[in-house]
């Protein structure tokens, strides 16, 4: 594995609010991060994809100043962390990957604790815990004890204590771990809504899809080197070489003639069509590469309803696991 990392050149330059610079972390003779750099923008819903033991936990510690790197720095907003660590723990909301148990707890009582434990005055506490369970949909459940909530529950009101003290950056380990899918979906609303109401957010998951319906930018880590970072689709495009389209036609008549068609030209490296009018096509090239393949689609008489690229999160799948098995492999 090359220790430089590739690069998706952005559309356009935001200036970040994190800049991570050269950060390296060892444990004794392990290597969990090796010369880490990140730019990660105001605003954004940012992945950090990897396998287990990529590096991901580490680096959200860092991020969260519980953790000091071996070498490097990591500034926000012009802040180097490890110079002023309380005033960046205060801008930070973290949900490590694990709850802790408070059997004797209400749910009320938990974010209670918690927002003495950030300082906030007693007399505000009563209205940030109401609009807290309000968020995360969790009012119905303000006296009930945390061992009782279900998984998503607890997530979900984890996440409220991350944000009790109303952080601008928050840094969601694995919060999607265990979840069944309509608690994924539940949580991917309030990150969306999260977003919205201006935070940063900094999502570490090895469940591929879920950070790309998600995220607007991707770092790929492995073993723990940045193998490439930037926007979803870029990275999902450089990685992959090629962009795969689905093209529905009107009607299964003239199915066969399009692929024959399609597998004719130089940019379309792979056709294929597991449903009735659906072809998926591998393109190569930019938009214009590709709406040129459309334009002379429709010349030519086939009957197309619609062409549009295959959503992120399947094909970020299939580049993730080329480019593990690759790293694996060297």
């Amino acid at each position: 594995m090359q220790s430089s990392a590739l690069s998706a050149t952005p559309a356009e330059t935001i200036e970040p609010l994190i800049k991570i610079q050269n950060v390296s972390k060892r444990y004794h003779t392990t290597n969990a991060l090796n010369d880490i750099n990140l730019d990660i923008p105001r605003g954004s819903i940012y992945g950090l994809i990897g396998p287990n033991g990529a590096g991901k936990t580490t680096l959200m510690r860092i991020l969260a100043a519980l953790l000091t790197p071996s070498s490097g720095q990591v500034w926000f907003d012009q802040q180097e962390v490890s110079t002023m660590p309380g005033i960046i723990q205060r801008k930070v909301g973290y949900m490590p990957d694990f709850f802790g148990v408070y059997p004797d707890l209400t749910s009320a009582e938990y974010l209670e604790f918690y927002a003495g434990i950030h300082g906030i005055p007693r007399q505000k506490r009563a209205g940030i815990i109401n609009d807290l369970l309000e968020l995360v949909e969790l009012t119905s459940k303000r006296d009930a004890l945390v061992e009782t909530l279900s998984r998503g529950m607890k997530q979900r009101l984890c996440l409220a204590r991350a944000l009790v003290h109303d952080p601008e950056i928050l840094l969601l380990d694995e919060p999607a771990s265990g979840l069944d899918p309509r608690a994924r979906v539940e949580l991917r609303e309030l990150v969306r809504t999260l977003q919205e109401l201006g935070k940063t957010i900094i999502i570490s998951s090895h469940i591929l899809l879920e950070l790309a319906e998600m995220c607007s930018d991707i770092a790929i880590l492995q073993n723990g080197q940045l193998i490439i970072a930037g926007n979803v689709e870029q990275v999902t495009r450089q990685l992959g070489g090629e962009r795969q389209v689905e093209i529905r036609l009107l009607d299964n008549t003239r199915v066969t003639e399009t692929i024959e068609y399609l597998k004719q030209r130089t940019e379309v490296h792979a056709v294929t069509n597991n449903e009735d009018t659906l072809i998926q096509a591998d393109i190569e090239g930019d938009d214009q590469a590709l709406h040129q393949v459309l334009i002379d689609l429709i010349t030519q008489g086939f009957p197309v309803v619609s062409f549009a690229p295959r959503s992120g999160g399947g094909r970020l799948e299939e580049v993730f696991l080329h480019i593990t098995e690759r790293g694996n492999q060297e």
